[in-house]
C-alpha cells in the first residue's frame, strides 16, 4: 500500500498543471461538458424516442440538474461559470480579470463540443434509425438535439429579444446568488440554486428557441454537428440564426448586470460600506475614547 501511494503521488505530481488559469479553464471545460452531456442527452432521448422517453419537462430538469452538477464538479477550482455570458458579467463588475474571459470562453466551447460528441456516440445507432436523421430543419430534424433553433413562429427580431430577456434574467439571479451582501446563499448550496434558476428559465422561456442564453453551450455543439454530418446548414438555417445565441447573450448579460447593480447591488454594497465605516469608528472610540474629545478641543482652539 505504501509503495502504491508513492507511485500515485508521483503520477499526480507529473500530471499536475502549475498554471492557475489553465487549471481553471480545464475545470470549466469539464463542467460545461457535464452540462451539455446531460442536457442534450435528455433532448436526444425525447426526440429519438418520439416522446416516449422524455418530454419538455424532463429536458428542463436535465439542464437544470446538469448545471448543478457541472458547478459542483468545477466550482471550487474555477468558480463554475459554465457560460461565457456569466464570465463576461463578472469581468464587467471587476470580480474576475478580463484575461479569464477568452480562455474560459474557449474551454467552455470545447467542453460543450465534446459533451455533444459523447451524446452522439451514445445514441449513434438511434440517430441512424431515425428517419431523416441528419436534417437541420423540418419535422424530422435532429440538429436541435445539440444546438438551439428558432420555432416556426419566431422571427430574428423576436429571437433577439428572447435571448436578451433570458440572459438578463439569468444574470440578475446569478448576481443575487453570489452577492455576499444580499442574502448570501449558504456555502455549498450555490450550485443547487443556480440549477434551479436554469430550470425556471427553461420552464418559462424555452418555447421560442430552446433558451440557449449561453454562447458556448450553443456554438460548441453546433460546430460538432457541422462536422458530424449535418453540414454547414447548421450555420445558414433561418438566415444565420446561430449568430443570435452566439452574440446576443453578451448584450443580455450587460443589461442584466446594469439592472441588478442599479436596483440592488449598489445599494446593498453602499449599506455594507456605511456599516463597516460606523463599526470602525465605534471601535476606534472604544480603543481611544479621548480621541473624539481631543479632536473637538482642537477644533474649538482653532
Amino acid at each position: 500500500m505504501g509503495r502504491q501511494k508513492i507511485y500515485l503521488d508521483k503520477l499526480a505530481r507529473f500530471f499536475q498543471i502549475r498554471h492557475l488559469l489553465l487549471r481553471q479553464a480545464l475545470a470549466e471545460c469539464l463542467g460545461t461538458l457535464i452540462l451539455v452531456m446531460f442536457g442534450c442527452g435528455a433532448v436526444a432521448q425525447s426526440v429519438l424516442s418520439r416522446g416516449s422517453h422524455g418530454r419538455f419537462l424532463t429536458i428542463n430538469f436535465a439542464f437544470g440538474f446538469g448545471a448543478t452538477l457541472g458547478i459542483l464538479v468545477c466550482g471550487q477550482v474555477s468558480g463554475g461559470h459554465l457560460n461565457p455570458a456569466v464570465t463576461f458579467s463578472l469581468c464587467l463588475l471587476g470580480r474576475e480579470r478580463w484575461r479569464k474571459f477568452p480562455m474560459y470562453f474557449l474551454f467552455q466551447t470545447i467542453g460543450a463540443f465534446f459533451g455533444a460528441a459523447i451524446i452522439f456516440g451514445m445514441y449513434y445507432d438511434a440517430f441512424w434509425d431515425f428517419p431523416g436523421c441528419f436534417n437541420v430543419t423540418g419535422d424530422s430534424s435532429t440538429a436541435g438535439v445539440f444546438a438551439t433553433y428558432p420555432g416556426k413562429h419566431l422571427t430574428l427580431v423576436n429571437g433577439f429579444f428572447d435571448q436578451i430577456i433570458g440572459t438578463a434574467a439569468l444574470i440578475v439571479c446569478i448576481l443575487a446568488i453570489v452577492d455576499p451582501y444580499n442574502n448570501p446563499i449558504p456555502q455549498g448550496l450555490e450550485a443547487f440554486t443556480v440549477g434551479f434558476v436554469v430550470l425556471v428559465i427553461g420552464l418559462s422561456m424555452g418555447f421560442n428557441s430552446g433558451y440557449a442564453v449561453n454562447p458556448a453551450r450553443d456554438i460548441g455543439p453546433r460546430l460538432f454537428t457541422a462536422i458530424a454530418g449535418w453540414g454547414t446548414d447548421v450555420f445558414t438555417a433561418r438566415n444565420g440564426w446561430f449568430l443570435v445565441p452566439l452574440c446576443v447573450p453578451f448584450l443580455g448579460a450587460l443589461i442584466g448586470t446594469i439592472i441588478y447593480q442599479l436596483m440592488v447591488g449598489f445599494h446593498v454594497e453602499g449599506e455594507a460600506r456605511d456599516q463597516k465605516k460606523n463599526t470602525e469608528e465605534s471601535l476606534q472610540l472604544t480603543i481611544n475614547p479621548d480621541s473624539k474629545s481631543n479632536a473637538n478641543g482642537k477644533e474649538a482652539n482653532c
